[in-house]
């Protein structure tokens, strides 16, 4: 019984934790004479950016200026970029002390003429209605807003990221972070008023943190600036890790112990009482032929049910790692491991052909 009552309030915590803060589509045009700014930092991305300028190309709303600053691509990013008419800029070399994504974005911003920036990821796709739908949730923010975009999946590897998204969707919409003084956004997707970017400094004044878009969330609060995280289901998608698992395990892991300095307990606490619920789940394929069988394999279908009905709003995950989500749970407990063994023995993480050492500097 108390098997059933531990997995029980497990799964009643991703319940609370789990919030469908989605973007509300918004068809009417938007009123206004501001201009927006797109600033796309992009390292070796030429398989997701064709997606990304295809998209911003289809848009109801055309944003006044596509800028793309290549970050010493080694692939043809540069050159799909340039072919799409868009505004490229060649990154400088990076000085000491920043990162590559915060020193990329920085120098977008630096060429920007606009009045509202949308920072978004090289691997961003975006429906016809998406701009005008995050402009116009952006301005009834009165802030800033961040989007968990929708993770378009493929290949099996890629599906193995369910438990690491669903983390980052707990994380992202709990309840319990709006008072949280170190509130972070997604950086996959952001908006911001220049006057509010500028008002904090914008990528400069965290140029050296590991986790850029959890540091400049608690830079905009500390200067009364709200910030608002949605789910970009229906509206916002992203491809992570097309490349294959290296690049998978090394994006997630960069940031996965380190991102918990900044969640609330009151959030920690129900993630790790799902986590916990969620393992003890799975032992059913060890103690199967106990007694404890039955009351694991109902906690265990009790999962599956809550991870089918949770991921219509968080990716594409098919039918068989829903399923036997152990898989996945036993790849979010390596990414765990690897992201510990970087961060306290190697003191860097690793992230596209580049070493960020744990306290802002880079090898």
């Amino acid at each position: 019984m108390w098997l059933l009552i531990v997995i029980g309030v497990g799964c009643l915590s991703g319940f609370i934790l789990f919030r469908k803060n989605t973007l509300t589509t918004f068809l009417e045009p938007i009123q206004g004479s501001e201009k927006l700014s797109i600033i796309i930092p992009a390292r070796n991305e030429e398989d997701n950016l064709r997606f990304l300028l295809d998209s911003l190309q289809s848009q109801t709303i055309a944003p006044y200026e596509i800028i793309v600053v290549d970050d010493f691509s080694e692939d043809r990013t540069k050159q799909i970029a340039e072919s799409y008419g868009v505004k490229v800029i060649v990154n400088s070399s990076l000085p000491e002390g920043w990162t590559g994504k915060s020193w990329a974005v920085w120098n977008g911003y630096l060429q920007a003429t606009g009045d509202i920036f949308a920072f978004l990821d090289a691997d961003i796709r975006l429906k016809p209605n998406a701009l005008a739908s995050l402009l116009k949730a952006r301005e009834l923010s009165k802030g800033v807003i961040s989007v968990v975009p929708f993770h378009h999946t493929e290949k099996l590897f890629e599906k193995l990221a369910l438990i690491m998204n669903m983390l980052g969707i707990f994380t992202f919409t709990s309840v319990f972070e709006r008072n949280n003084a170190k509130k972070g956004l997604y950086g996959s997707c952001i908006l911001a008023l220049r006057q509010d970017y500028e008002k904090v400094n914008g990528h400069q004044s965290i140029r050296s943190e590991v986790l850029d878009d959890l540091s400049l969330g608690e830079k905009f609060i500390a200067a009364d600036v709200p910030i608002t995280n949605y789910i970009g289901y229906g509206l916002v998608s992203f491809r992570m890790y097309p490349k294959g698992i290296k690049s998978e395990i090394e994006g997630f892991s960069k940031g996965a112990v380190l991102s918990t300095s900044t969640i609330s307990p009151r959030t920690i606490i129900p993630i790790a009482l799902w986590v916990v619920g969620l393992i003890i789940s799975e032992t059913v394929f060890i103690f199967a032929n106990t007694s404890w069988g039955l009351p694991l394999f109902m906690g265990y279908l009790l999962y599956m049910f809550q991870l089918f009905y949770f991921i219509k709003y968080v990716g594409v995950f098919g039918i068989v790692i829903p399923v036997f989500h152990v898989v996945a749970t036993l790849f979010f407990l390596l990414i765990m491991l690897y992201s510990i063994y970087q961060v306290v023995f190697l003191r860097h993480v690793s992230w596209k052909g580049r070493h960020i050492q744990v306290g802002g500097h880079r090898d």
